[in-house]
């Protein structure tokens, strides 16, 4: 036990009874009955202890105190006449003789109750996050991200993976998102930037002869927030294997996770090896998503040829008609047009909706359209009594309608969601490159220095226009959870032509590949062992865990949605000299 104190305040049991204790902690809560008598609670980071002033100077003692300020308190432990089960120590009680402050709390008014933080404003509580993380509810979830961050690195070394630390001062690179950038002050004019991530540095491992790496690794984005991104940084398992294969990444996630889901979840049943597997096309077209949640048991149907036959103008205008049948929707129209605007909140667009009712007669909403193909919608799975939302639009919008229709159904209906479980699937065979929207040239679809599936025998088909480049697949795999992507990962391109043939699909040559990755291409010229890696979201992977519906519970001390840590001030202005030493003037845009 420390200096301070004899015990925690989560220690003290009935054995304990009739000997001396000093227990340290903050000042939770007084309640006085009487002149004479005052029951004050002290709290450690382990749990909460009963103290009872019961003299009229004591009393006085505890009165004098704000709450929330740290004491010490030494007296003699005794059995409670009121027992209280809901604590550990709710069978004892300390009677003080001494009780001295440590840490006085200034203020008589606190900006929430503690125990009741997370009832508080979001901007609060993470202006005062120090307060909030005193919250024992709060405290649990980062409690829980320690010891799964444990029982990771443990796992992982079991597995003959080596820890080893990358850079975090690095060099600018086109990886996806944009990069924080810091000023070199010795080379004006240069900066060096924050990683997004250390994938060229664990590929340089690769082909310096490590055959296992990983680490929990700070990655830097500046991104947007969304309620399982945080913006500006967040953490990974990032691993990395040589002379290994996709099936080697699969087997050493599918043996590390699932055993830490089951421990630490707040469900205690987690999928068992192997995960399911999906296409990137099987998951787009069954699920409307790449992010599929399998304790889902709905799935999309296509309607399109049947689209195109009925007098609807916008299924005959329609590129793809998509159908979502969920048997037992007993909804009322109200919660139907508040289901149907929730999925246009978040897909963009509103679905159309069809009842079959018990008799097989189709009712509601585009109902009229469709009569005469009540046996084809029945073969597509709206069966009597069930409730069908429908699709229209260019294939990728109909595709993302029915994907939020999935899921908003399965969770508003009985029965279709098995929710209390953890349902891994691999997502795999995505398209090696896209049409960017922005710019409607072909570009990378995910990581630029994932294997193509048939090397460069298939980049030289699609250069002489022999096949289209969009029907290229990657060896590239994502981790889904739940419906949550956990992790990005592939089989590495080590081969220096593959490389520059791959860029070369983009636009980019030999030189802009030379320039842009100069470590990564000259060590491959050297022999690069052929390699694959993954890198899991840490701080997603405990939001799961621990049941919490935005990652921000999680992380010690999250930055709000506008990437601004309001506790610090940051970012915040700087004073000219230091902007001088670093050759930059703030200049305002027009």
């Amino acid at each position: 036990m420390t200096q301070m104190r004899t015990h925690t305040c989560n220690e003290l049991r009935l054995e304990h009874v009739g000997q001396q204790a000093t227990i340290v902690g903050w000042l939770e809560n007084v309640r006085e009955v009487g002149s004479t008598l005052a029951f004050a609670v002290i709290r450690d980071f382990y749990g909460t202890t009963q103290v009872v002033a019961e003299t009229e100077e004591m009393v006085k003692c505890f009165r004098a105190i704000t709450k929330e300020s740290t004491v010490s308190v030494s007296g003699t432990v005794r059995e409670r006449d009121s027992k209280n089960p809901k604590i550990p120590t709710g069978d004892v009680e300390v009677v003080p003789e001494k009780v001295e402050v440590l840490g006085r709390c200034h203020y008589n008014e606190l900006p929430f109750e503690i125990n009741r933080s997370r009832e508080a404003d979001e901007a609060i509580r993470l202006k005062y996050r120090y307060l909030d993380l005193r919250n024992p509810a709060v405290k649990k979830n980062i409690i829980l991200r320690c010891g799964v961050v444990a029982a990771i690195r443990n796992a992982m070394i079991d597995h003959g993976f080596l820890e080893i630390t990358t850079p975090i001062l690095t060099a600018s690179s086109p990886e996806g998102a944009r990069d924080y950038l810091v000023p070199a002050r010795k080379h004006p004019g240069k900066f060096y930037a924050l990683p997004q991530a250390p994938q060229q540095f664990k590929q340089l491992l690769m082909t310096s002869g490590f055959d296992r790496y990983f680490q929990i690794a700070p990655c830097f984005r500046d991104e947007d927030a969304r309620g399982d991104r945080s913006p500006g940084e967040f953490y990974q398992l990032d691993m990395e294997m040589a002379f290994a294969s996709q099936e080697d990444v699969f087997a050493v996630i599918e043996d590390v996770l699932p055993p830490i889901f089951a421990k630490y979840g707040t469900y205690d049943i987690a999928s068992k090896p192997p995960f399911q597997r999906i296409s990137y096309n099987d998951a787009m077209e069954t699920y409307g998503t790449d992010k599929p949640d399998l304790r889902i048991d709905l799935t999309v149907k296509d309607m399109t040829q049947l689209a195109k036959t009925t007098e609807f103008g916008p299924f005959q205008e329609a590129a793809a008609v998509k159908l979502v049948p969920c048997s037992g929707a007993e909804l009322t129209r109200k919660q139907i047009d508040k289901l149907c605007d929730d999925v246009a909140v978040q897909a963009g667009a509103k679905p159309y909706w069809v009842r079959m009712d018990e008799n097989g007669a189709l009712v509601g909403g585009v109902a009229k359209f469709l009569v005469g193909h009540e046996d084809a919608l029945r073969d597509l799975g709206l069966v009597p009594g069930s409730l069908g939302l429908i699709a229209a639009g260019t294939k990728d919008a109909a595709r993302k309608m029915s994907g939020v229709a999935v899921k908003m159904l399965g969770a508003a209906v009985p029965g279709h969601m098995d929710e209390k479980r953890y349902e891994f699937c691999w997502i795999v065979d995505f398209p090696m490159f896209e049409i960017g929207e922005e710019s409607g040239q072909l570009e990378f679809c995910h990581n630029p220095f994932s294997m193509p599936n048939g090397g460069l025998e298939i980049l030289e088909k699609a250069e002489k226009g022999e096949m289209d480049p969009l029907d290229i697949y990657a060896y590239q795999y994502d981790l889904v959870c739940n419906g949550v992507e956990l992790s990005s990962g592939a089989v590495r391109n080590h081969d220096p032509d593959i490389m520059v043939k791959a860029f070369e699909m983009v636009g980019l040559g030999e030189a802009d590949v030379k320039a842009k990755f100069p470590a990564m291409y000259n060590a491959f010229c050297y022999g690069a062992p052929p390699h694959a890696g993954i890198a899991p979201g840490i701080d997603r992977m405990v939001m799961l865990l621990a049941g919490e519906p935005s990652i921000r519970e999680i992380i010690p001390f999250p930055m709000n949605k506008n990437a601004q840590d309001v506790m610090m001030g940051a970012p915040s202005p700087v004073e000219q000299k230091q902007l001088g030493e670093l050759h930059i003037a703030v200049v305002e845009t027009p």
